[in-house]
């Protein structure tokens, strides 16, 4: 990536985000980086989302700023209609959420260290977060993932969330023509399986430069409070995880000539671990090396082979 500033396009997925959006997009403006394109896809808004917005056109220093007419099917497809739309280009892409803050170096620090790669490598940036209450008020941060990240511990964990990624224009594009093929449950843990299926680089920074808010809707989603974990636990045993993999993998199949040799072999030791008896799970799971960041993590993904969860 070129030393000079990379003008970054900012994709924000909205719906009835009107109590917060302004704050969410006062950070985006305030961040060091000066070239910043807002791409703004609205999921039908029944609030004021939309007149807010538009107040920001005219006043939006750093560049331009797009709204667009969401699919109005969820977060996932509003997030991947965006990852698809080739109208954005830009040299970096960066996913946002509509109720969070921004520190001012969210997008300076992912620029800096990409600008240390080819451009022609794929290249995701996320991090850690702080948490705050609806009102402001923070109260904690994300766990910290000190693993590496890899492909082998995309499969099983999702380590940032979509609202600390940004991606280099060869990552957009990989995670474009990987999406044209599939939906997804997630844009964030899709980016993070596709990148390191396919050969990219992942960087997670161990600072929190976001804060996410948390409201009664999403208590579950940091994953930081003993109640979020235990649910979490609820799922697993209710099978939603083993649903989640199910399509992570049939997005991954349909990919196929995406993936390295590497990642390929993983899947297919990963997918037979997943059958047959007991011992053919394990050694199955056991071979195909995959991991997840904390070893009361892995324990949990061994518990769930065993119980045929996942």
């Amino acid at each position: 990536m070129s030393k000079e500033d990379p003008r970054i396009a900012v994709l924000m997925g909205t719906k009835d985000g009107a109590a917060f959006i302004d704050e969410q997009l006062q950070s985006v403006l305030a961040q060091s980086h000066p070239l910043i394109d807002l791409w703004i896809s609205d999921d039908g808004s029944v609030d004021d989302t939309i007149a807010i917005i538009e107040a920001w056109k005219s006043r939006w220093p750093k560049g331009r700023v797009t709204l667009v007419e969401g699919p109005r099917q969820g977060f996932a497809p509003n997030f991947r209609s965006m990852i698809l739309d080739r109208r954005i280009d830009a040299d970096c892409y960066a996913f946002c959420d509509q109720d969070d803050i921004w520190e001012p170096d969210r997008l300076e620090s992912a620029v800096r260290w990409m600008q240390a790669y080819d451009a022609k490598i794929p290249l995701m940036f996320c991090s850690r977060t702080a948490t705050m209450t609806e009102s402001g008020s923070l109260v904690g941060h994300s766990p910290l993932f000190r693993r590496s990240p890899s492909f082998r511990n995309a499969l099983v964990q999702s380590i940032a969330g979509g609202n600390t990624i940004l991606l280099n224009a060869a990552a957009r594009d990989l995670l474009a023509r990987a999406s044209a093929q599939t939906e997804f449950v997630s844009h964030d843990w899709w980016a993070y399986l596709i990148m390191t299926a396919a050969g990219g680089i992942v960087r997670y920074d161990p600072r929190p430069l976001v804060r996410y808010r948390q409201h009664a809707a999403n208590l579950v989603g940091a994953n930081v409070s003993w109640r979020a974990r235990i649910s979490r636990l609820g799922r697993l045993f209710k099978g939603d995880f083993a649903g989640w993999t199910d399509r992570n993998l049939d997005g991954l199949a349909v990919n196929r000539d995406l993936l390295t040799e590497d990642a390929a072999a993983c899947v297919d030791l990963f997918t037979k671990g997943r059958q047959g008896n007991l011992f053919q799970r394990l050694g199955g799971l056991r071979k195909s090396g995959v991991y997840r960041q904390t070893l009361a993590g892995t324990l949990g993904l061994y518990l769930a082979f065993i119980l045929g969860r996942i």
